[in-house]
């Protein structure tokens, strides 16, 4: 009879060293430029200056990445440039990167964050709790949707699915 071995899990943080944030700059790049094709060149813009770069670390490596930022001082955040390897993508480091991303932002006094997902994407964070908003639209050449979701530093959390997309 085979022993099942344990499945290996990512730890999901902020990036803690210059080069974990190498890193997360590099899966981007890997999924977003490499693979993707969705930018030429470079994936960074001014949002990098101010943003949360999360990580998925198993090891030494990096292998996924999202960023986290605050739109207005009404507690609105927006996350993006989620990215898994290919390689890992087995391991599901993707919603624990979102789960992380959504109780961050909440943590920061977040009341509510959005994101725009490839369509192909949005029955994963609907199932994570996000809801559609607004129709399908191009996002650099690509349908995107956007999508929301209520923080825990909302006053009124009314769906109960945040409670689901936090792991509980």
């Amino acid at each position: 009879m085979a022993t099942r071995q344990p499945r290996l899990r990512p730890e999901i943080r902020v990036a803690a060293s210059g080069a974990e944030l190498e890193g997360h700059y590099r899966v981007r790049h890997q999924v977003f430029v490499e693979e993707q094709a969705i930018f030429t060149g470079d994936d960074r813009d001014q949002w990098d200056g101010t943003a949360i770069h999360a990580v998925a670390v198993l090891g030494p490596l990096v292998v996924g990445a999202v960023r986290l930022y605050r739109l207005d001082e009404s507690g609105l955040w927006q996350g993006d440039r989620l990215a898994v390897l290919p390689e890992a993508r087995r391991m599901r480091p993707g919603g624990e990167l979102v789960r992380f991303a959504v109780k961050t932002a909440g943590e920061h006094g977040g009341t509510r964050m959005v994101a725009h997902v490839q369509e192909a994407n949005v029955a994963f964070f609907q199932h994570l709790g996000w809801s559609r908003l607004g129709p399908i639209v191009d996002h650099h050449g690509i349908p995107h949707q956007r999508v929301d979701i209520p923080l825990s530093g909302a006053d009124e959390v009314s769906d109960t699915s945040y409670h689901w997309a936090l792991g509980g």
